[in-house]
């Protein structure tokens, strides 16, 4: 249960803006997993990862469930499916209002 729960509408915008503004929808080009991406930078990338996906995704599924350090490094395969989708402009690049 959440500790805080925003309830003046700037706060609700500034929430969505934070967590959901900007995101793309990408699916890896190997397993089809689908995920929720925004780049802020050339080196920042956010993914959002959905109980779906991890169960797709043949890297994700090689770890053990107790290894959460094996998932936070991610799949070679869907890094390069982003890049791919960054180079033909599906996925833009660049921070706006800070997020």
């Amino acid at each position: 249960m959440p500790s805080f729960v925003p309830t003046s509408q700037e706060t609700l915008a500034d929430a969505e803006r934070y967590t959901q503004a900007r995101l793309v929808d990408v699916r890896c080009l190997d397993c089809l997993a689908q995920v929720r991406v925004k780049k802020n930078s050339e080196h920042h990338t956010s993914i959002q990862w959905t109980a779906e996906a991890m169960a797709a995704c043949p890297q994700l599924c090689r770890t053990s469930p107790s290894d959460d350090r094996d998932k936070h490094r991610g799949c070679p395969r869907l890094a390069a499916s982003i890049d791919a989708a960054v180079r033909t402009g599906e996925v833009p690049v660049g921070a706006e209002d800070g997020y």
